[in-house]
């Protein structure tokens, strides 16, 4: 396991897996962008300034807010490169499960989920024992 600061540990299982866990505080979410950039980047050979690493950028993003914010305390990023692209998932302590909104531009926050909606291929929640986890399915064609 590698160290990425705040409390966070990271691993890497050879080119096609890499996970992440982090403690909840005000540098996750940054972190667990650099970490997925790192892994498409680094490890798979994108362009940094490509629409794939931006869209996994946007996604861990989001999901990793909704997991600080919501569940107020640690969670996991796991990413695995599949042949249609970037399989992305979050775990959190949190039982409540996300709700899509329908589209409203006079609503002033809260299009997290609207955003990973739009960019993404496919999106299950699952319920854990303990939380949930949320994976996200994203085409890198």
């Amino acid at each position: 396991m590698i160290g990425t600061g705040h409390g966070a540990a990271a691993a890497w299982a050879g080119n096609a897996w890499a996970g992440a866990v982090y403690d909840g505080g005000p540098g996750s979410i940054a972190e667990a962008r650099r970490f997925s950039a790192q892994f498409l980047v680094d490890r798979h050979g994108f362009d940094p300034a490509s629409e794939a690493v931006g869209a996994v950028q946007l996604i861990v993003s989001e999901l990793v807010t909704n997991a600080c914010k919501y569940a107020h305390g640690p969670c996991a990023l796991d990413l695995e490169r599949i042949p249609s692209g970037v399989e992305i998932t979050v775990w959190d302590s949190s039982t409540a499960l996300p709700l899509a909104r329908a589209a409203d531009p006079g609503r002033v926050g809260q299009h997290g989920l609207e955003i990973v909606l739009a960019l993404c291929e496919g999106f299950t929640v699952q319920r854990e024992p303990v939380g949930k986890r949320i994976t996200v399915r994203v085409s890198c064609t």
